[in-house]
């Protein structure tokens, strides 16, 4: 079953307000001066990498052609518009019929990017493309962000799993495109019900601190959790005395516990004590879950301890410091009329770092000779031969119909592969520069 078809109530039946008033004011004045019908290029990309990111990741693409699908002015939303009069009766006439018929491209999900990267490409009029600037760039700029974290946090964490659990610090509806984003970049579980049944995400949990202090001791709390999910289950060890918790648990579960979590004090601390504790008990083959705010350098000083698996919350959905990749939509080359004109670049120019550079552009990653990426090359001519079985662009949406859907186990092994691919600084939790530069040709 393919849950992403099934209309699920974590999904809202149109995409089309999500969006900026600005761009259907735009649409009006532009259907009103006769150019609305040009042909155009948009395209997404980062001026630069969120402070001291070595790489970005690409998360949201199999949004972004769910969101572009269902992009439709039904009759609520006109009526809306239409009593508001944010737009005049021709433009709502023209919206009615709106769908979007024009060629996205851009890179796959999972992959890294760079500062310059065009990320994405949308093709099309003026006017059926400048509608979906705010959409593309809301989907892209959170699951991206959520994703780099939880790369890093990958790479901190080793082969140890990690689980996402973010949901009760974010937006209900953000915290399921987290979860998504979270497990392209690496995590492997979630523990949001919605994530799990919109995008077959495996869940896990068990209990809370409240399911323990609503039982008159912690005995008895661990008997009807053992008693009811079977004794390789996880138990909540935290809630008064660690050592007794443990003690208890073993006792009520035996040697085959699943695992014990731990939710805070020194993590570091309380692993080792409590491994050595539950070894000395006889449960060896029970496993040890931390949680409690951590981030990629908390995993990272956990490196050395003995702990099998790591929940995170608050700093993943939260990007870890960084909520955006700051990615913007611009127009990079548009035609003189409509009917077929040649299209010939554009650029805004402006002081202070926000100018970009125009004309339709590809992307490729130039390899070392050990097959390690040394570049990220961007160019809007003609693709160098040596290059050319190297570009990064995937088409997307071809005249208006989806033909790159894909699995989300393909997003999180594509990242995976990429990331892999990279100079090994890129693992690097330190502060840096993007391990690799932009080149433009």
């Amino acid at each position: 079953m393919n849950t992403a078809d099934l209309g699920l109530p974590v999904a809202v039946p149109s995409t089309a307000l999500f969006t900026d008033r600005y761009e259907l004011t735009m649409l009006q004045a532009a259907l009103r001066a006769g150019t609305a019908d040009r042909a155009c290029v948009f395209e997404v990309f980062t001026r630069r990498l969120p402070d001291g990111r070595r790489y970005g990741v690409v998360a949201g693409t199999g949004r972004v052609l769910d969101a572009v699908e269902n992009f439709r002015f039904d009759s609520g939303v006109l009526d809306f518009l239409a009593e508001r009069r944010i737009v005049d009766e021709p433009t709502l006439a023209w919206l009615a019929d709106y769908r979007f018929r024009g060629d996205i491209w851009g890179y796959p999900e999972g992959e890294v990017y760079f500062p310059g990267s065009p990320v994405m490409r949308v093709e099309g009029t003026f006017a059926e493309a400048v509608l979906l600037e705010t959409v593309i760039l809301s989907i892209l700029n959170h699951d991206s962000a959520v994703a780099a974290a939880a790369s890093r946090m990958s790479v901190a964490a080793g082969d140890r799993p990690l689980i996402e659990m973010g949901a009760r610090r974010t937006h209900e509806l953000s915290a399921v495109a987290a979860a998504r984003a979270a497990y392209v970049g690496g995590f492997t579980t979630t523990s949001d019900l919605a994530a799990g049944f919109r995008y077959n995400i495996p869940t896990v949990g068990t209990s809370a601190h409240a399911f323990t202090l609503l039982h008159d001791n912690e005995r008895d709390a661990f008997t009807a959790q053992v008693d009811t999910l079977g004794s390789g289950t996880t138990l909540l060890v935290d809630t008064y005395d660690v050592a007794e918790a443990v003690r208890t648990a073993v006792e009520v579960a035996g040697p085959g516990l699943g695992a014990v979590r731990i939710d805070s004090g020194d993590l570091l601390l309380l692993a080792h004590r409590v491994r050595q504790q539950l070894d000395d008990l006889g449960a060896k083959e029970t496993k040890i879950v931390v949680t409690s705010d951590l981030d990629e350098y908390a995993i990272a000083s956990l490196a050395a301890a003995p702990v099998d698996a790591y929940g995170v919350g608050t700093q993943l959905v939260t990007g870890s410091g960084h909520p955006t990749c700051s990615m913007v939509y611009k127009l990079v080359a548009r035609a003189d009329s409509d009917g077929g004109a040649p299209l010939r670049p554009v650029a805004k120019k402006s002081m202070g770092g926000k100018s970009s550079a125009g004309g339709r552009k590809w992307a490729a990653r130039r390899l070392d000779a050990d097959g390690v990426a040394e570049a990220e090359v961007v160019g809007s001519g003609a693709i160098p031969a040596e290059l050319a079985d190297r570009q990064l662009q995937v088409e997307l949406i071809r005249r208006g119909e989806i033909v790159a859907r894909e699995p989300l186990d393909a997003a999180r092994a594509r990242h995976a592969a990429a990331r892999a691919g990279l100079p090994l600084s890129a693992t690097q939790l330190s502060r840096g520069e993007p391990v690799l530069p932009t080149e433009y040709v």
